[in-house]
């Protein structure tokens, strides 16, 4: 599993850098890409004190993001008061921003500053999967943190494989998919479908990297429970464990804005399949309300969760 192997793969997704970033219209990404740069090279207690600064600011405004946030959370947590769930809010942002402030340091710092800044807990749930001969899909929620367990596996050897949307911006979609398998690995746009996901386990020995809380609308999803409300949730990750014949092991990605550290639960795997796609698709919520509840800050509420609704009810973000 730790040989060296060729990552190339020409169905994978592999965006490469064009002269046209250097036109006007990119100009402003290519700022923000220099602030945060430099933001990375600042002590934590500066970070820490531009991160409330500008989480006092992201609260206050009626930006779409925070109107998706206060949706979400007040749908999935009616029995807190509307303060519990603004708190929610404001270490949200908080988190956010400290691990945006961090982000750079993937691609500027070596592997070695990766480690010291990474805390495991419960790597052996892996290892244990690998040791028995046998395939790994790592179930990750959307938390800030979710690119860096693939980052960090990679840079040990264990590179993993992951299938992803392309962002709109195309100089920002080049830099990202550059610092995410900088040390090996691949990534498949949807639009190749699921095939090559599948073989890149199952043949070429990759961890596998599941999102299990995209909402991918009403052909691809069952309606479970999520929380207090019900979510479209991915119905075929039962499947893909039959075919791919590998293991679920749970990943919980988190960035402690305290520490300055990001820190990487793995819990044992999950009995996939259970030959019912209700029950898998309720498995991966359980998993998710169990890590989110504990940890409520790490997640990524500003997303469009619940945005297809059962019973042809109407998106509660429009």
């Amino acid at each position: 599993m730790t040989q060296q192997r060729n990552d190339f793969d020409e169905i994978a997704y592999n965006p490469q850098f064009q002269l046209n970033f250097l036109a006007p219209k990119y100009w402003s990404t290519w700022l923000g890409i220099f602030v945060i740069c430099l933001t990375s090279c600042l002590p934590k207690c500066i970070q820490s004190c531009i991160a409330k600064g500008l989480t006092s600011i992201a609260i206050r405004l009626k930006s779409g993001a925070a109107k998706r946030a206060r949706i979400n959370l007040a749908m999935c947590f009616p029995e807190k008061t509307e303060k519990e769930r603004e708190s929610i809010l404001a270490q949200m942002y908080l988190t956010s921003v400290m691990f945006m402030m961090n982000f750079a340091s993937l691609s500027l710092r070596n592997k070695n500053w990766l480690e010291r800044h990474t805390t495991i807990r419960g790597f052996g749930n892996i290892q244990e999967v690998l040791d028995a001969d046998e395939k790994v899909i790592l179930l990750v929620p959307h938390t800030w943190a979710i690119d860096i367990p693939a980052v960090l596996f990679a840079s040990r050897g264990f590179p993993v494989s992951a299938m992803a949307k392309s962002q709109k911006n195309l100089l920002a979609d080049w830099l990202m998919h550059k610092q995410r398998v900088q040390y090996g690995g691949r990534v498949y746009d949807r639009s190749a479908g699921i095939k090559p996901f599948i073989k890149s386990i199952r043949k070429d020995n990759y961890l596998g990297y599941y999102l299990p809380d995209e909402d991918l609308g009403k052909e691809h999803s069952v309606f479970v429970d999520f929380f207090a409300t019900q979510k479209a949730t991915i119905s075929g990750l039962g499947r893909l464990s039959k075919l791919s014949k590998a293991k679920i092991v749970p990943l919980f990605a988190m960035f402690n804005s305290e520490t300055g550290q990001f820190e990487l639960d793995v819990y044992p795997a999950l009995p996939f399949p259970t030959g019912d796609e209700y029950s898998d698709a309720r498995m991966m919520n359980e998993c998710i309300e169990s890590y989110v509840n504990a940890r409520p800050e790490q997640y990524m509420w500003i997303l469009r969760l619940l945005k297809t609704r059962p019973k042809d009810g109407k998106n509660p973000y429009k």
